[in-house]
């Protein structure tokens, strides 16, 4: 009877271990104004890139996800002080960044940043350049020589070289490209790409041990089986850089 009891025990607390597992909440903070990382969908919903990345990570490390949207300019104090447990926002890793918060391995791979005006005669390094305020971009102006203008958004950036505020833009090259795409010729590339950072990462709380290695474990087998580079593909395009 006290081994039927204990069998009995042991199996219940089993089973509410493996519940548990399952059972974990997690919060994703993302901005939902960077297509195609994220946006917001006709249905209200987080989309892009990043939304079928990020579900795809929860359902691998059998996490139970939740989307929060949050402005950019506070993205890393709202993780800081837990209005969201990740970061998943197109943002790169930096030495910077990694002092304050702790990061997964990337899952989108170094890329480059570009400039983009309304003429091709723009010196990108003595024009009034318009960035997204706290992105790496931002400080890559402000050190360029040239004059920085930030914006809390992506969009504002546009809008500023539309209306004469800035020269040029200068963001995210995957971001940028539809623009120049789309355009007819009005917004063109203008100078050199740039390479900065160490691609993008999930971004996480210092103490989150546990967490960024459940996310971790889950990335490197989306790299491992080809997910990440046919998402890669399909949201960014055939020339988009993807892994080996």
């Amino acid at each position: 009877m006290k081994k039927l009891m204990l069998s009995t025990a042991l199996v219940l607390t089993a089973g509410m271990a493996l519940a548990e597992s399952h059972s974990m909440t997690v919060r994703l903070g993302t901005e939902g104004a960077y297509p195609p990382f994220n946006f917001i969908d006709d249905n209200g919903e987080v989309a892009g890139y990043e939304r079928v990345v990020g579900d795809e990570i929860c359902k691998r490390a059998n996490l139970t996800c939740e989307w929060v949207t949050n402005d950019w300019d506070s993205i890393i104090p709202n993780l800081v002080s837990g209005n969201y447990d990740v970061i998943i926002a197109g943002m790169s890793i930096t030495d910077e960044r990694d002092e304050v918060i702790d990061f997964t391995q990337n899952y989108f791979p170094p890329a480059t940043s570009s400039y983009i005006a309304m003429s091709d005669d723009i010196d990108v390094k003595t024009a009034v350049v318009a960035a997204q305020t706290g992105t790496i971009q931002a400080g890559h102006v402000a050190e360029s020589g040239a004059t920085l203008v930030e914006f809390a958004t992506p969009d504002e950036t546009i809008s500023a070289l539309q209306n004469g505020e800035a020269d040029a833009v200068f963001a995210d090259t995957d971001y940028l490209k539809p623009f120049v795409d789309e355009s007819n010729g009005d917004f063109m590339f203008v100078s050199d790409a740039v390479q900065l950072g160490g691609g993008i990462g999930l971004g996480v709380r210092e103490s989150d041990t546990e967490l960024k290695a459940k996310l971790d474990e889950a990335i490197a087998s989306m790299k491992a089986d080809g997910t990440l580079n046919k998402w890669l593909v399909e949201y960014f395009g055939e020339e988009a850089q993807t892994y080996e």
